[in-house]
């Protein structure tokens, strides 16, 4: 069932208002946070390796929906940092995998103590229920935009 045209304005005009201002601030906070050596784009991919073990780089192109120009440079300032490898596939050598050094995974640590700290404050903001609803709902968004 289709929502009424005045009513989806409204929706879109108020998510697009909340989303942005979610977006910016917590970007601010979690740039706050960063060591001066990192950026929060560099900080998101560490996280994504962090969680997946290893990736390639075209896998981190299409999940941050960044060029593949964009993703070479960021792959090569972090791993002038030290903070991740490349390591040729075994079955392929032409195929490069991403994985982050011991210096990457307690980077990543320390910094994901403190933005689950930043969140947990926000989140605790919600009853239990307001917050599992939230989560869900946030959730099949992803789903869906990422199914398209």
């Amino acid at each position: 069932m289709a929502l009424e045209s005045c009513i989806l304005k409204d929706l879109i005009r108020r998510y697009e208002g909340a989303n942005f201002v979610v977006e910016r601030r917590l970007h601010a906070q979690m740039k706050d946070m960063m060591p001066e050596e990192l950026t929060v784009d560099q900080f998101k991919m560490l996280r994504y390796l962090n969680y997946s073990g290893r990736c390639t780089p075209s896998e981190l192109s299409d999940i941050f929906c960044v060029g593949k120009s964009s993703i070479t440079a960021i792959v090569t300032r972090l791993s002038d940092k030290g903070l991740i490898s490349r390591m040729p596939e075994e079955s392929d050598r032409r195929i490069i995998n991403l994985v982050l050094t011991e210096e990457g995974k307690r980077l990543c640590d320390l910094m994901e103590e403190q933005v689950e700290a930043m969140l947990a404050g926000y989140m605790n903001l919600f009853d239990e229920q307001e917050a599992l609803t939230f989560i869900a709902t946030f959730e099949k968004l992803a789903r869906v935009m990422s199914e398209t």
